[in-house]
């Protein structure tokens, strides 16, 4: 009798099991030694300075790059009837907080929760590593639902927040608009120079269907201050730099 040892088929071999995708902590246990960002951080206003230090003058909308329907809106906008309507913080909104002169204070309020205040304005921001805790569709507000991360690896790693639902604003104090289509981007990195001095910048990619024809892109720089004796509320306004 003849015998013989059949192979098995292809598909029938072993497989190697896949592995799972590596874990990577999240919210504060995700914070690397040198993207710890709490405390305080000032300004550093290094460019545009007379775009930000003081008011912009009117029709002055160099470097944004609004469409014919935004330049239409900039055109018609009353500040004083903008403050009595209720809207003297639409400068302050997400999209351009981080471009106002003002101190940063960062402190985490629970393991998934950044709270960012800003003395400017006295404006408060909640960057949320749990996008559930954020509320699925919050009210519009002058500062949105933001959404973070930490991307990258080891000490390379830096935080990303995209913030949406947000108010109608301003990019400027001088009218020019942004919608409440406005989707914001933000990647906050922080680094040590040799001296010892630490600085915070801060990328922000605003992207308003309405009113750009592009996105508009800003960098912020901030110095970390070892404590709050600057710290300095103050109201909006409409006819302040701050």
């Amino acid at each position: 009798m003849l015998t013989g040892i059949v192979a098995a088929p292809d598909h029938a071999q072993a497989q190697p099991v896949p592995r799972a995708p590596e874990s990577r902590p999240t919210g504060r246990a995700g914070a690397s030694e040198s993207q710890n960002l709490d405390g305080y951080w000032v300004s550093v206003v290094t460019e545009q300075w007379h775009l930000r230090m003081t008011v912009p003058p009117e029709g002055q909308f160099s470097m944004l790059p609004l469409n014919q329907a935004g330049r239409a809106r900039a055109a018609a906008w009353d500040p004083q009837a903008d403050a009595a309507a209720g809207n003297a913080c639409a400068s302050y909104g997400a999209p351009v907080i981080m471009r106002v002169p003002s101190r940063l204070r960062f402190r985490w309020i629970d393991d998934m929760t950044l709270q960012l205040d800003i003395d400017s304005g006295t404006q408060t921001r909640l960057l949320h590593f749990d996008s559930t805790a954020a509320g699925a569709d919050p009210e519009p507000s002058w500062q949105g639902r933001s959404i973070a991360s930490w991307e990258g690896t080891g000490e390379e790693r830096y935080l990303t927040v995209r913030t949406s639902n947000l108010l109608a604003g301003l990019l400027r104090k001088n009218g020019a608009p942004y919608s409440e289509d406005t989707e914001l981007e933000e990647h906050f990195y922080a680094f040590t120079e040799p001296n010892g001095d630490r600085w915070l910048i801060v990328t922000s990619i605003i992207t308003d269907p309405q009113n750009l024809t592009r996105p508009y892109t800003t960098t912020n720089h901030f110095k970390y201050e070892r404590n709050g004796a600057g710290w300095d509320p103050t109201p909006c306004s409409v006819d302040r730099p701050r």
